[in-house]
């Protein structure tokens, strides 16, 4: 084995256990949601047809409202999945991007626009990190027909 070769060996079995220490970081960092949560969207429903602009309300039983940042127990906040097929990675910080929207201010309804056609949307709750919980707390998935 070439000098180069063992260099790069080495350094990766040195970090070895700061990797695994990052993942078991992410696990401890997950928030154990109580039994009886449900999310779930209020409005609009499952197959209405809504204007390009329309109004979506989150809806919350069994655990509280509270802004990203707050470690506080029994409570998260609300993450809006858009036409998303297959869920995030449940076990890490909810990615920000125009499929995943957080609201971290505590929100619990937001206004949409969307171009026409069919589009899905799903909740999901997250603790103060933006993780979801160890049992994650998800709604229904809908189906919204934008005019």
């Amino acid at each position: 084995m070439t000098a180069y070769k063992s260099l790069i060996l080495a350094g990766a079995l040195a970090l070895a256990p700061f990797v695994n220490a990052a993942e078991d970081t992410s696990s401890q960092m997950m928030s154990e949601a109580p039994a009886d949560a449900k999310v779930y969207i209020i409005s609009p429903k499952d197959g209405d047809t809504v204007g390009k602009t329309f109004k979506v309300q989150f809806g919350l039983s069994g655990m509280g409202v509270a802004p990203a940042g707050v470690d506080k127990k029994n409570t998260g906040h609300h993450h809006l999945l858009i036409d998303v097929d297959s869920m995030p990675d449940m076990t890490k910080p909810l990615p920000s991007n125009e499929h995943v929207v957080h609201f971290g201010g505590g929100q619990t309804e937001t206004e949409l626009t969307l171009p026409p056609g069919k589009h899905t949307l799903q909740l999901v709750m997250g603790n103060y990190l933006h993780i979801p919980f160890k049992n994650p707390v998800v709604s229904k998935k809908i189906t919204v027909n934008v005019e």
